[in-house]
Formats: C-alpha cells, sequence, structure tokens
C-alpha cells in the first residue's frame, strides 16, 4: 500500500484543545461582546426614530406642500440630505395678504435644523408685528446675531392674492425666478446680505405684478450646486430653462417638472445639499391688473 493510499483511507486532523479556563473567558468575552452589540443596536435604532420624529416637526412646522389663495396656487418641497433639513419654508397670513418665506441656515443636519424653528417662530412673530417685507427681514437678522445664529440665507415676499402684487425681499438667498406668460424672464434680487452677518445691516425691497399664467420660483442653493458625472453644476441656465418648459403647468407640475430634471441631472449621485422649491402660480382673476 502506497503512502497515498494510506492518507486517503486514514483521513487524520488536528483538534486542539483549549485549557477550561480559557476557553470560559472566552465565552463570557464573547457573552459581553453580544450584549453591547445589542445596545449599540438599540440605540442606533433609537437615534434613528428620533431624528424621524425630528423630521415630522420640521415638516409640521413648514407649510402645506400645496396651498390655494384666490387664484395663487403655491407648491413646495423640502429634501434633507441628513434627516434634518436647514431648509424651511412657511406661510403667513397677514392683513389680507400672505407672507411666504424660504429661509437656509448654513451647515447640513441637526446643527443646521435644530435653528429653523427658532428661524420659523422669528419669521411669524415679526410677520404679526409688520407686513413689510424689509421690516420683517430686518426684524429676524437683528434678532439672529443678539443669539449668534449661524450665517442664514432668506427669501421673503408679501404677496396680495386679490391684486397679485408681491413685495419681496431677499437675504443673501439665491435670486427668485419669474417667468411671465410671454415667456419673458425676470430675476428677482433686490435685498441685502445674510442673515447674520451684521446687526446694522439694511435691506431694500423689490416689487412686481404677478398676472394670469406668471410663475414664481424661489429655491436654496442646493438645486444650483447639485452635479453630474462631469462635476458639473445644474446651475442658473439649466434652471431657467427647465422653468420656461414647466410654466404652463400646475404649481406642483412645475414643481416636480424641475425637481425631476435636477434629480435626473444628478443621477445615479445624491444631492449634496438640502434641497427646497417653491413655485407660485397666478390664475385667471390677477389678469385683470
Amino acid at each position: 500500500m502506497n503512502q497515498t493510499t494510506l492518507s486517503r483511507e486514514v483521513p487524520w486532523t488536528y483538534s486542539p484543545t483549549l485549557p477550561s479556563t480559557l476557553s470560559s473567558r472566552l465565552r463570557a468575552q464573547h457573552r459581553e461582546l453580544k450584549l453591547k452589540l445589542a445596545a449599540l443596536e438599540k440605540d442606533y435604532a433609537d437615534l434613528h426614530k428620533a431624528l424621524f420624529e425630528a423630521s415630522q416637526v420640521h415638516r409640521r412646522l413648514c407649510a402645506p406642500r400645496l396651498v390655494r389663495h384666490g387664484d395663487v396656487e403655491i407648491a413646495s418641497e423640502i429634501f434633507a440630505v441628513r434627516y434634518l433639513p436647514g431648509d424651511f419654508f412657511t406661510i403667513e397670513e397677514a392683513g389680507g395678504c400672505v407672507i411666504i418665506a424660504l429661509g437656509d441656515v448654513c451647515g447640513k443636519g441637526l446643527a443646521a435644523g435644530m435653528w429653523t424653528p427658532c428661524l420659523v417662530g422669528l419669521v411669524r412673530a415679526h410677520a404679526a408685528a409688520s407686513s413689510e417685507s424689509e421690516a420683517i427681514v430686518t426684524g429676524v437678522n437683528r434678532e439672529f446675531c443678539r443669539m449668534g445664529a449661524p450665517l442664514t440665507s432668506l427669501f421673503l415676499a408679501r404677496l396680495d392674492p386679490s391684486t397679485g402684487r408681491l413685495e419681496y425681499c431677499r437675504a443673501g438667498h439665491p435670486p427668485a425666478l419669474l417667468v411671465r406668460a410671454d415667456d419673458r424672464l425676470e430675476s428677482l434680487s433686490e435685498g441685502g446680505m445674510l442673515l447674520g452677518m451684521s446687526p446694522d445691516a439694511s435691506f431694500t425691497t423689490g416689487r412686481v405684478d404677478l398676472r394670469s399664467g406668471d410663475v414664481l420660483l424661489a429655491y436654496s442653493d442646493g438645486v444650483l450646486e447639485s452635479r453630474n458625472d462631469l462635476d458639473e453644476e445644474f446651475g442658473y441656465e439649466r434652471l431657467e430653462a427647465q422653468l420656461r418648459l414647466a410654466r404652463s403647468g400646475t404649481a406642483s407640475e412645475v414643481l416636480f417638472s424641475v425637481l425631476g430634471a435636477v434629480q435626473d441631472f444628478a443621477a445615479p449621485h445624491a444631492l449634496v445639499d438640502d434641497t427646497s422649491l417653491v413655485v407660485v402660480r397666478a390664475g385667471s382673476r390677477s389678469a385683470a391688473l
């Protein structure tokens, strides 16, 4: 019988036996690690639940996704990069007019998101005291500077749905875009610096009239900064082109057309910043202006 046959017929394995004390110690460590892992998994689940609940609170602080005032439709959407967005959008009524405010706290995640309730509260408080856009932004900025809050951009407008008159003020926020029914496009750029830079900052007010078929788009910089595989930004030109393509739809249709264009452009990459869109569409009664 040769060696090959022998090794095939009489298999041999090595099975070391650990000393009983060492084996007991390893079993104890294994049990301890399992308990620690279970505790970490519970902590993670609790944190995930808390973040989800916080995001729902944020959603309730913001305006409903679709609002109608007379013949004016207002559609909005906010997407967070890290659970809790630093963007917010709110609508308040004051003196027969509608105050709309879209803000973006610098930063991402919890640090930025925890400031949004404060900012929403300040906008509401100052809107209750004055319906003038410039006065509201000036008051919010003074309070933000006093609290040492992070730099924040804000687009705030006062709209009279019965006449279509819109007065606005932007604090370091990207200019809103107004596309007319005849396809002319205007950039709403009046305002001033970011909130929180200087308590003595001054702001200016711009005024436009919304007529039948006009569409106003306000947005956060996350829209412009979305990037594709070539590291190109979505940018103003693509945003303006998509707004013109979609302007004949309802406020919701315009919003999701622009949002879809941004997501298609950036796919398969995730959004790099919180993304907010607000569409204001003027209806038929504004044609009498």
